[in-house]
């Protein structure tokens, strides 16, 4: 049998919930070429639709048979006991003449002839159906009593499938396929018969079906903006409420409605969250961008009224929800956000992290710090801690509570409402921003600092309690917080010690569980006592200097066991999401790595510069030959063991073991290495009868390294980089030339300590070890 047809295959069914109609189309098409590749078989393309009540797919050129083929089988070891080989011909149906031996096998060479197509689709569908993966299916009718009843999004009443103009048997559950489906439930509820994938679109067009969402969905937009412009407004666009509108109907007919102008007083935001989460309505606005009394919905039949009816009903609904609305915008306009954000210390924030009135006493004290200390500048300290105390208030709210996506957004009119100060209310307003990649930064000073604040304590909290994202589960959005930092310090170049401020709100939370706010408070109480004028007790100074000392202990154990390693994992975190960051715009992660491993960077806005820099010069000659020659010394240097001494008392010292913990820039301020150095340096009596390309390499070190070193300190990193470069010719001298490992002790160790040398002068810019190539 040759040549090709097209398969028509639809699962009739009861509503499919608009939201999973896009996932079931790429689930089918995912199914159905699945089935096809074990066949043997391939279409030249393949095809699906969903409606309401419909979901189908059209396989084009598909083959009339299958191929013939041969398959080689193995079977035992010829040395096997001969009942293993007489389970393997009863297996294959084979006789031992028939079988080959190779390498001390048996294999056998199995034909399986062709069939046609049609005997394969047939199981093939049943499957699909049987293993359909719905969010949420059901089982129904008398069969449901047994769980190995058929389960479906809603109960399946019909499946057509036809190979060309041939049905194709499938029988599930009692429903046995045929060429009929139904056209749509209002305009056309009778039966139609099909011809196949040819006309089945054309065919339900005719009985006021459209197969196709995005047509649908085209035509839903369309006609929705052209109703506006009739009446002289404009379209709020919203293409998840066209996607949503086209999954809830088969036949589209958007219309315009009204509503009482009085409620535009309520926050626009909490007219289209009404109408569009509740109703799916589309909202309207005016030449001025203000919103209108007017509304769009979409309705599934074209009604003998022009749909005057439709819009009547539509319009008492949406005014009966916008009259809650307002009910509750009217009562949290009668609280004070003070008022509500006492509140907050009945709402647990996490088990292990205390209230949401806890977590606002950390960010307020972490806003106002980060004013003070000057990294968010032109704000007030007093704006922006006020701003920090009033910024969960709403959380409280009935507005909030009625409408969840608001939060922030209520309080900040509520606030402004109230009388707070501009800069306060819109703190409020933005400080969950940004809430994702593409999404709006801040730049307001206030908001700045609320919004900074609140994400370093959410993030530092939920890590030093080691509640931590793992693979793709993130269930505290803390990958989604940490880019907002990332964006926020990037957006606003502010020049920030990234791990001082995480480890800020850890010993706020930390100090609150081992009683450190009772400390704090004798303290207090001290600091009064002597500002008055009395003398203390000696029993009362003695308690005092008891408890600072138990204070200081306890803070250093916590260091050790819970902030130290929480820090730790938050810079593999951060260079991680920086990465993410970053990736739009072509930076390389190695590099990102490369910088964070220094274990002193954690200024992003220096960090970023130094990774652009560095990436523009290992993409050069110079960059890449001074890369091989660090890599080079590196390997050395690990395979010995060896870095600079941290002592060297005495000559016989040539050098300790390395640990990875050192950091190499601390090493060349000691004096004791200093020294060392100085010994190294040409002309010395060590140094007076070395190669000359060593000799080299060390007047080359002491030329680059303060040059480096300068321009680091004034943040120059290309001119680091060019410093650095003048490395490269003499490195690749000195390896070519000079051998390290010289039979002289002495020798050799100056050597490496001269490799250990380099390498710490390439590390004033960055780990060369984490670079890839």
């Amino acid at each position: 049998m040759t040549g090709t047809a097209d398969f028509l295959l639809e699962l009739l069914s009861e509503e499919i919930p608009a939201r999973m109609q896009t996932r079931a189309r790429n689930d089918l098409a995912r199914m159905f070429a699945e089935e096809l590749d074990k066949a043997g078989l391939a279409a030249e393309a393949i095809e699906t639709f969903a409606t309401p009540r419909r979901l189908a797919l059209i396989a084009r050129g598909l083959p009339l048979a299958t191929a013939a083929v041969s398959e080689e089988v193995k079977g035992p070891r010829s040395s096997a006991p001969p009942q293993a080989l007489e389970g393997f011909l009863r297996k294959t149906g084979l006789t031992q003449d028939k079988l080959f031996e190779r390498d001390g096998v048996w294999f056998a060479v199995i034909d399986k002839p062709g069939q046609a197509t049609s005997m394969v689709l047939g199981p093939a569908v049943e499957r699909i159906v049987r293993g359909f993966p719905w969010p949420k299916s059901m089982r129904w009718g008398e069969a449901s009593a047994s769980t190995a009843s058929l389960r479906w999004v809603r109960p399946l009443h019909g499946i057509v499938a036809m190979l060309g103009d041939e049905i194709v048997p499938v029988e599930i559950d009692g429903i046995f396929s045929g060429a009929t489906t139904v056209g749509h439930r209002f305009h056309h509820p009778g039966r139609i018969t099909l011809g196949g994938a040819s006309d089945y679109a054309e065919k339900l067009r005719a009985c006021h079906v459209i197969v196709d969402p995005e047509e649908r969905g085209a035509i839903t937009r369309e006609r929705a903006q052209a109703l506006a412009a009739e009446v002289g407004l404009e379209l709020v666009e919203d293409e998840g409420l066209v996607a949503e509108n086209a999954g809830l109907t088969e036949w589209p007919v958007p219309l315009l409605g009204r509503f009482d102008a009085d409620y535009l007083d309520v926050p626009p935001e909490v007219i289209q969250l009404t109408a569009r989460v509740n109703q799916k309505y589309f909202v309207l606005r005016g030449n001025e961008g203000a919103l209108a009394n007017a509304f769009i919905c979409t309705a599934n039949i074209e009604a003998s009224d022009g749909g005057a009816a439709i819009i009547a009903g539509n319009q008492r609904v949406l005014a009966a929800r916008l009259s809650d609305a307002r009910f509750f915008w009217e009562q949290d306009l009668k609280v004070p956000l003070e008022k509500q954000a006492k509140k907050l210390s009945q709402i647990v924030f996490h088990e292990k992290l205390g209230t949401v009135a806890d977590k606002v006493e950390r960010v307020a004290k972490l806003a106002r710090w980060l004013v003070e200390q000057g990294v968010v500048k032109g704000a007030d300290p007093d704006l922006a801690e006020r701003a920090a105390r009033l910024a969960k208030a709403d959380l409280v709210t009935g507005m909030v509570g009625e409408f969840p996506e608001l939060q922030g957004v209520i309080g900040g009119y509520l606030a402004a409402a109230q009388g707070e100060p501009k800069e306060v209310a819109e703190a409020i307003r933005d400080h969950y921003k940004p809430v994702g990649q593409g999404d709006q930064v801040p730049t307001a000073p206030v908001t700045v600092a609320v919004s900074l604040a609140d994400k370093l304590d959410t993030i530092a909290t939920f890590f030093v309690k080691e509640l931590l994202p793992s693979g793709s589960r993130d269930p505290f959005a803390l990958r989604r917080a940490a880019l907002g930092v990332v964006g926020l310090i990037l957006e606003n170049q502010l020049r920030l010690d990234l791990s001082f401020a995480l480890t800020t709100p850890m010993t706020s939370l930390l100090g609150r569980e081992v009683g450190m706010a009772d400390v704090e408070a004798f303290h207090e109480m001290l600091t009064a006592t002597e500002r008055a004028g009395f003398a203390l007790q000696t029993p009362q100074q003695d308690l005092v200097e008891e408890a600072k000392s138990r204070t200081i202990a306890k803070w250093e154990e916590i260091y050790e066991a819970q902030i130290a390693p929480a820090v730790a994992r938050l810079r593999v975190f951060f260079a991680d999401r920086l990465t993410v960051q970053q990736r739009e715009a072509g930076v390389r992660h190695d590099l990102i790595d490369a910088v964070f491993a220094l274990g002193s960077e954690d200024d992003l806005v220096r960090l970023l510069a130094r990774v652009r820099a560095l990436q523009a010069f290992v993409e050069t000659e110079d960059g890449r030959n001074l890369l091989a020659g660090y890599k080079r010394a590196a390997n050395i240097l690990k395979k010995e063991d060896w870095d600079l001494p941290r002592v060297m008392a005495t000559r016989g010292e040539q050098g300790m073991p390395q640990t990875g913990e050192e950091d190499p820039l601390a090493l060349v301020e000691e004096p004791a290495i200093a020294a060392a150095i100085a010994e190294m340096a040409l002309g010395s009596p060590h140094n007076a009868n070395a190669p000359a390309e060593e000799q080299a390499l060390v007047a080359a070190l002491e030329a680059a390294e303060p040059t480096a070193a300068a321009a680091v300190a004034r943040e120059d990193f290309a001119g680091a980089m060019g410093a650095l470069a003048s490395l490269r010719t003499p490195i690749d001298a000195f390896f070519d030339q000079v051998t390290v490992n010289d039979p002289d002790k002495e020798v050799r160790a100056r050597r490496l300590n001269l490799l250990a040398r380099f390498r710490a002068a390439v590390h004033m810019v960055a780990d060369f070890s984490k670079i890839e190539g």
